[in-house]
C-alpha cells in the first residue's frame, strides 16, 4: 500500500477536479493514461498523461472561440474514449459545467435534458447520434455549437454543426489554471426517472473529489492497475471509480471496444480492475449455469465443488471460517475449474466491483467461490455516488459495505437509510422542492432505501416505495423476487405484478437462445408465435417460478405469466439508460395481457 500513498494526489492537493488533472500530468507525463483500439490500424494505442495534456490544451483553446462563460453547460453524448476525458477536462478547465448524456438514450429525452440544462454546446459521436438528434432537431434552438467527432451530413440551414478535427487548432499553450474553485459546480448528471421526468443532480468538485478520498478504502488502486471501462461514463459510478479515483491514483484505463467484444477485451487487455453493475455478472452466471446444462454430472459436480471449497477459503480468509481438510484440493480444482473461468477475465484480476443495484448472493458465491475478489458498494447519483463499500479484506457479499471514510449513515424512520457528508449534491437543478424531499434540515440525505446496521456492515432490505401489497394486506419486494427469477438463464428480464390484485402474476422476457430448447421439451415449435401464449407453456413456466421463488412466503407465488421474446429497450422506453425497470410503462405497454391475468378474479 506505499505505493498508494506516493502517488496519491489529495483533494487539496487537486483543488478541483480540472486540477487533479493537471497535477497528474505534471505528476507522470510519460505514464500510460488511456488504452484506446485505433479501428484504422486495427492496433490498441496508448496515450500517455502528457500527451492528453496536449489534447486537454488544444480542446480548451477551442473552447475558448466560442460564446461561453464560466458556469455555461455544455453536453457529452459519446461512447467511453478518451476524446470523452479531452472534453470533459477541457470544459471543467475552462469552469464550464458538464452535462453528460447516455448514449442509447431516446432523443426526446435527450432534447429535454439539454434544455433543462440549458446547454449552450454539444458534442457527439456521429452520423448515427447525428441522425437521431434530428428527430428532435427543432428542440435544440438553444445550443450554440454542435460537435460531432465524426463527420456528419448537415442539413441546409443549419450553420452550427463542425467536426472536432475542424474545430481543434493545431496546437496550444499550456493547460488553463483558472477554472474555478472546490465548492463551484463541476457537473450536472440527470438521473434514470423511473417515473416523470429525469431531475439534474448537481455535484461540485468537492462532492466528487471527497467523494474519491473516501472510496479509496474499498478501491484500493495502484499505479500499476489497468481497469476495463465499459459502463457508461455518463453513469457516475463509472466516472467517479473508472476515471477520476485512477487519475488521482496514475492507473491505466482502456477503453472497452463495446459489450458484445468484452470478452474478446478482457482477454486482449488483461485488466487487473473491472467495475460493472450485477447484470452483467449475472448474464456471465447464466451462462455458466446454460454450459454446465450441456456437460456431463461429473463436469457439474467438480464445478459445484470447486465453488464450495473456494467459497469455503473465503471465509476462512475473512475470519468467518475454520480451515478445512477440503482445502488440500484447491490446487487441483483451481487447475481443473477456477483457473480456466478467471483466464477468460484476462487471468490477472485483482478487484472486481459491482455497484448500481443489489448484487445477487448466488451469483457472488459463484464467482468468488471460483477466486474472483469481487466487492459490492452502495451509492447513489445524488452521493457522487459512493457511499459504501466492502473492503478485499472484511468483505460480506451479502451486505453493500461499510461506510466509506468521513462518511456518515444512520438508520431513520420506516427504516431508510440515511447519508451525510461532503459527497451529498449541492442539489437538485432548479428543482428546490424536490431537494428539500430529500435533504433534511441537518443534512442527512434519505436514500429511499430501507436498510440495517450490523458490525458496521450495510444491509439493504427493499425500496420504501417499491413494495407490492396484495388485496389480502400481504407485502412483497418485487425487486428481490424479480432478482431470485433472474437468475434462471431462461428468463431475460421480468417484472413481478400485484399490487392491489388477489395474486401475483409476472410479465416475462425469455432468453432466445434458451427459448428454443425449452419449447422443444415442451413440444412447442419456438419459430410459432403462439407458442408463447400456451397454456402448457404457462403452467411448465408457474411450476419452475415456484421453484426459483420457495425461499420466499408462501403466498410470494406467481399464478399466471406473459411470455414474450420482444426485449425491453431504451429505445421502446421500458428501461432506463441505467437498465432500471420502468414499471408504470411496462405495465402500459401490457396493458391488455394484465388485464387478462386477472380476468374474472
Amino acid at each position: 500500500m506505499s505505493t498508494v500513498a506516493i502517488d496519491n494526489i489529495t483533494a487539496e492537493e487537486a483543488g478541483t477536479l480540472a486540477g487533479l488533472f493537471r497535477e497528474r500530468v505534471r505528476r507522470t507525463p510519460d505514464l500510460p493514461a488511456c488504452r484506446q483500439y485505433n479501428e484504422t490500424t486495427a492496433q490498441w494505442e496508448d496515450s500517455s498523461w502528457g500527451e492528453m495534456g496536449n489534447h486537454v490544451a488544444r480542446w480548451q483553446a477551442a473552447m475558448e472561440t466560442e460564446d461561453l462563460q464560466p458556469g455555461d453547460r455544455v453536453a457529452i453524448l459519446l461512447r467511453n474514449c478518451r476524446e470523452w476525458v479531452m472534453f470533459d477536462q477541457a470544459a471543467l478547465g475552462c469552469g464550464l459545467v458538464v452535462v453528460p448524456l447516455y448514449t442509447d438514450d431516446r432523443p426526446e429525452n435527450i432534447a429535454y435534458i439539454l434544455n433543462n440544462a440549458g446547454a449552450k454546446l454539444l458534442l457527439l459521436q456521429d452520423e448515427e447520434h447525428w441522425l437521431r438528434m434530428l428527430e428532435v432537431h427543432d428542440q435544440l434552438g438553444g445550443l450554440l455549437r454542435i460537435l460531432t467527432l465524426e463527420p456528419v451530413r448537415v442539413p441546409d440551414g443549419e450553420t452550427r454543426v463542425c467536426t472536432v478535427s475542424d474545430w481543434l487548432p493545431d496546437s496550444a499553450s499550456e493547460l488553463r489554471e483558472d477554472d474555478g474553485e472546490m465548492d463551484d459546480l463541476a457537473t450536472i448528471v440527470y438521473t434514470s426517472g423511473t417515473t416523470g421526468r429525469p431531475k439534474g443532480v448537481m455535484l461540485s468538485h468537492r462532492n466528487i473529489l471527497k467523494n474519491t478520498e473516501s472510496s479509496l478504502a474499498a478501491v484500493r488502486m495502484l499505479p500499476s492497475d489497468v481497469l476495463l471501462s465499459f459502463l457508461p461514463l455518463s453513469h457516475t459510478f463509472e466516472r467517479t471509480v473508472g476515471y477520476y479515483i485512477p487519475m488521482r491514483m496514475g492507473s491505466t484505463i482502456a477503453y472497452a471496444r463495446s459489450i458484445p467484444q468484452l470478452g474478446e477485451d478482457l482477454l486482449t487487455i488483461r485488466p487487473t480492475l473491472l467495475i460493472s453493475v450485477p447484470r452483467i455478472y449475472e448474464r456471465v452466471y447464466n451462462k455458466i449455469q446454460a454450459g454446465l446444462s450441456e456437460k456431463s454430472p461429473l463436469a457439474t459436480k467438480l464445478f459445484n465443488l470447486a465453488v464450495d471449497v473456494g467459497w469455503a477459503r473465503f471465509e476462512h480468509r475473512q475470519g468467518r471460517g475454520g480451515w478445512k481438510p477440503s482445502f488440500l484440493l484447491w490446487p487441483l480444482l483451481n487447475k481443473l475449474v477456477a483457473g480456466k473461468i478467471m483466464a477468460k477475465l484476462g487471468g490477472r484480476m485483482r478487484i472486481a466491483a459491482s455497484g448500481g443495484a443489489p448484487l445477487p448472493p448466488t451469483v457472488a458465491k459463484v464467482f468468488i467461490g471460483l477466486g474472483l475478489n469481487l466487492v459490492q458498494g452502495y451509492g447513489l447519483t445524488e452521493t457522487s455516488p459512493i457511499i459504501t463499500g466492502n473492503p478485499p479484506d472484511n468483505n460480506d457479499p451479502a451486505s453493500v459495505g461499510i461506510p466509506m471514510t468521513d462518511i456518515e449513515v444512520r438508520i431513520g424512520e420506516n427504516d431508510e437509510l440515511l447519508t451525510r457528508s461532503e459527497s451529498v449534491m449541492l442539489g437538485y437543478w432548479e428543482n428546490p422542492e424536490a431537494t428539500r424531499e430529500v435533504i433534511d434540515g441537518d443534512g442527512w440525505f434519505h436514500t429511499g432505501d430501507k436498510a440495517r446496521i450490523e458490525n458496521n456492515h450495510v444491509y439493504i432490505t427493499g425500496r420504501l416505495k417499491e413494495i407490492l401489497v396484495l388485496a389480502n394486506g400481504e407485502k412483497l419486494p418485487p425487486a428481490d423476487m424479480e432478482m431470485a427469477i433472474a437468475l434462471d438463464p431462461l428468463f431475460e428480464q421480468v417484472m413481478v405484478i400485484g399490487d392491489n390484485r388477489p395474486y401475483l402474476s409476472a410479465v416475462l422476457v425469455l432468453n432466445r437462445e434458451q427459448w428454443t430448447g425449452y419449447a422443444k421439451s415442451l413440444g412447442l415449435d419456438p419459430g410459432d408465435p403462439a407458442s408463447l401464449g400456451q397454456e402448457s407453456l404457462e403452467q411448465a413456466i408457474c411450476e419452475k417460478l415456484h421453484g426459483l421463488l420457495s425461499g420466499f412466503p408462501g403466498y410470494a407465488q406467481v399464478r399466471r405469466v406473459t411470455s414474450t421474446l420482444d426485449p425491453w429497450t431504451v429505445d421502446n422506453g421500458l428501461i432506463t439508460p441505467t437498465l432500471k425497470l420502468k414499471r408504470n410503462r411496462v405495465m402500459e405497454h401490457y396493458a391488455q395481457n394484465i388485464n387478462g391475468m386477472y380476468e374474472g378474479h
